[in-house]
């Protein structure tokens, strides 16, 4: 399972679907949700604007992906 960081206290759906990879764009995270191919913690999710926090697992198929708080910046 991979992890993708997010800053702040979450992020909706929508956003980190394409965050992490699994969307292009806008478009293409909301044809998966109406799809229903996309699963929030278990269950079949289909509000783009779902807030997810931190420990949240997202999965599409066999690809999940744990929402995770992003570390410190790098100081370079």
């Amino acid at each position: 399972m991979r992890e993708v960081g997010v800053r702040d206290d979450g992020i909706r759906l929508g956003q980190f679907l394409k965050l992490a990879g699994l969307a292009d764009t806008g478009a293409d995270a909301r044809v998966l949700l109406d799809l229903g191919e996309v699963e929030v913690n278990g269950e079949a999710e289909a509000r783009r604007g779902r807030q997810l926090r931190p420990g949240d697992v997202v999965a599409i198929g066999d690809e999940q992906v744990r929402v995770v708080e992003a570390g410190p910046a790098d100081p370079r």
